[in-house]
């Protein structure tokens, strides 16, 4: 009762506008005869006042709040941006430079092909113009050409990256890192015949070539097994027919076409050759032993450079190949070395993103 006295006699001190306060005091006393205080305290607790429950706060875009016992799901990863493509595949299938590098060279061919056509007439014959394919006894430093009789005369192009873009499996290759892989292109040889497309100039040189008369025949380092699928993607960019064995041959055992080019000779007189290896002109190119320093002079040397376009036609091919290989001390020569007097760092002469300039 002392708590009930003391809000009485407390009661009885307050103004009118105190008195309502009482009697929920009163009331707070006792509730079915039970003391609602704590034994341990007989003062009570003021009373909570209810508070205006605040709205929860979202979560931060990437997290997600813990609730209870259930932990906060750890923060996504973005995936790693998809790799680089390489510089040199940037150039040949993304340029307009190697586009109209292409496009040069072919045009080229198609002024070679009609001035030896009205040369020649309808038939080619050996006083008038020989075949620019070599001899199975001809050497770089000292070339013979077959003779063509009267053979029908012919214009042998390399498939790959010469008539055809290899679009889908460069576009494959370049997020790929590791060693090139042999069952990777037997898987595109054999299934990529729509993911390819004419070299740029190529459909029109073609075009050109038989509306001539001249025959076209493809010389390619695709295997024979699959000759199906590449006359399929020959035929997809418009550069067919090709028939296995007359106008297409293709690769049954090493990867030389001298053996392939004498075959062909057998049959057409070979007026003119397109390619984006020396190995398309030539197996001598790539004789064992041969530095690149040799190699790069033998295709310039006096007896070879008059053939590249008059009957050679080089097309441009930075990707893969003999061509694209060599050291720092085999590409460059030891006597044409130079130092930056003015470099800050080794190897830095300009901040990581400084685009580079036109030369």
């Amino acid at each position: 009762m002392r708590v009930l006295t003391c809000v009485l006699c407390s009661a009885a001190m307050l103004t009118n506008g105190c008195v309502a306060i009482v009697i929920p005091a009163i009331a707070a006393g006792t509730i079915g005869g039970k003391q609602i205080f704590d034994k341990k305290d007989d003062a009570p607790e003021a009373p909570e006042v209810a508070k205006k429950p605040k709205a929860p706060k979202p979560p931060k875009p990437g997290k997600v709040k813990a609730v209870g016992t259930v932990s906060a799901l750890p923060e996504p990863v973005a995936p790693p941006p998809p790799p680089a493509v390489p510089s040199s595949m940037q150039y040949l299938y993304g340029s307009g430079e190697a586009a109209a590098l292409s496009t040069q060279s072919y045009s080229a061919l198609v002024r070679y092909l009609r001035f030896t056509s009205q040369m020649s007439g309808d038939r080619v014959t050996e006083d008038v113009l020989g075949s620019v394919t070599l001899t199975a006894q001809a050497t770089l430093a000292a070339p013979t050409f077959g003779t063509c009789g009267k053979k029908k005369h012919a214009v042998v192009l390399d498939i790959d990256e010469t008539s055809l873009l290899n679009l889908g499996f460069e576009a494959d290759e370049s997020q790929h890192t590791g060693p090139y892989d042999p069952a990777r292109w037997e898987r595109w040889e054999a299934t990529g015949a729509n993911a390819v497309a004419a070299v740029p100039g190529a459909l029109a040189a073609i075009t050109e070539a038989r509306k001539l008369g001249i025959t076209v025949v493809f010389n390619s380092n695709r295997s024979t097994a699959q000759a199906q699928a590449t006359v399929e993607a020959l035929d997809h960019a418009g550069l067919g027919p090709a028939v296995l064995g007359d106008t297409l041959w293709l690769r049954d055992g090493p990867s030389g076409k001298d053996a392939r080019r004498a075959a062909i000779s057998e049959k057409y007189c070979v007026i003119a050759m397109v390619g984006d290896q020396l190995g398309d002109f030539s197996d001598l190119f790539d004789a064992p032993g041969q530095t690149l320093a040799q190699r790069r002079a033998l295709a310039i040397s006096p007896q070879i450079a008059e053939l590249w376009g008059q009957g050679w036609f080089l097309l441009p091919n930075p990707v893969y190949g003999a061509g694209a290989r060599g050291t720092v001390d085999e590409v460059f020569p030891a006597d044409k070395r130079w130092t930056d007097p003015g470099a800050v760092s080794p190897g830095g002469y300009l901040p990581a993103d400084t685009p580079p300039s036109d030369k």
